[in-house]
């Protein structure tokens, strides 16, 4: 039996499986924190270190598999393409497998949702990026900037906005809002809140932990929390159509998927609405797997429509399985 290891690294958590082929993910999934995305300061180093610390206890554990493969789903991979080629390097030199895969997590997340197919894939989290895979092989990715310069309508986006409404109430300069008391709730003093959001090093995932609470003060009735949510909505169904623009082919598959989805129907409502509106026919499906399923399929497939944007690297000399893991020189595939 082939076995794999899919990784999904994000910028709020890490999660490691074993794939088996044929037989699917392991029921034990490792997680731990995960890292700022291979866009940022330090990327890869920290991207390594999240990957090791998912990765090295499934292999303690799964001793009778010696998986092939690792693939990872990697937050900021698109936008950092050399990044993601030494990552695949740097973990290739620290576990013992033949080969590694590093590819986006929206990537992932595309071959997750919609069984290794084409289509649209909305994957939505701390940030967003939508990604379009054609039957004629074009490939469309919109957004997936990063919180500073995009991330429209994503989990750091929302909590931003939030946490801005939360102190244009507390300053006086802007209407009162139930989103203050929230963010007091969460956060504590308002006046330290810039230091609050930056306690653990990942600004991103903690100001997307505000997401949830201004999605509950929306469903509660706040203007300034529904008005945060309906412009979300709307920026990431803008994200989708674009993709759907540049995607060749007839009526397309559209799935959204990612931890965000948790905030129901205060988001997902209005962003299906606004998807009725596309010129294009578009199918929406629910997904039919996560980023690790995706990242389990890319693995063990190399054949996928999404090999083009994976970063594939292999050993020189394969490590045979009787004997203990050596450290050898990587090549590109």
């Amino acid at each position: 039996m082939t076995a794999a290891i899919a990784v999904d690294l994000g910028k709020t958590g890490c999660r490691a499986v074993v794939w088996a082929d044929g037989a699917g993910p392991a029921r034990t999934v490792q997680e731990v924190p995960g890292a700022p995305g291979l866009a940022a300061e330090n990327g890869v180093a920290t991207a390594r270190a999240a990957v090791r610390a998912a990765v090295l206890p499934l292999l303690d554990r799964e001793l009778s598999l010696r998986p092939a493969t690792v693939c990872v789903g990697a937050a900021g991979a698109a936008a950092a393409p050399e990044a993601a080629r030494a990552l695949a390097v740097a973990l290739l030199e620290d576990l013992p497998v033949n080969e590694v895969a590093v590819t986006s997590d929206a990537v992932t997340a595309h071959a997750g949702a919609l069984g290794g197919r084409t289509g649209v894939v909305l994957a939505i989290g701390t940030g967003s990026v939508a990604v379009g895979i054609g039957d004629d092989g074009s490939y469309a990715r919109v957004d997936g900037w990063g919180p500073w310069l995009g991330d429209e309508g994503g989990g750091a986006w929302i909590g931003a906005a939030g946490l801005r409404g939360a102190l244009r109430a507390h300053d006086g300069r802007g209407p009162d809002t139930a989103l203050l008391a929230a963010a007091v709730e969460r956060f504590g003093d308002p006046d330290r809140l810039p230091s609050a959001v930056s306690r653990d090093g990942n600004q991103a995932r903690t100001i997307a932990s505000f997401a949830p609470d201004v999605a509950r003060v929306a469903a509660a009735g706040d203007t300034t929390a529904s008005v945060i949510v309906r412009d979300a909505a709307g920026a990431l169904a803008e994200a989708v159509l674009a993709a759907a623009r540049r995607t060749g082919g007839g009526a397309l598959a559209v799935t959204i998927t990612g931890g965000l989805t948790g905030l129901g129907e205060p988001l997902l409502g209005p962003l299906r609405s606004a998807l009725t509106d596309s010129p294009r026919p578009l199918e929406l499906r629910s997904p039919l797997g996560d980023p690790l399923d995706g990242a389990g399929l890319l693995a063990l497939n190399a054949s996928a429509p999404h090999e083009p944007h994976v970063a594939r690297v292999r050993r020189a000399t394969p490590i045979v399985p009787a004997l203990p893991p050596t450290s050898s020189a990587a090549v590109e595939e």
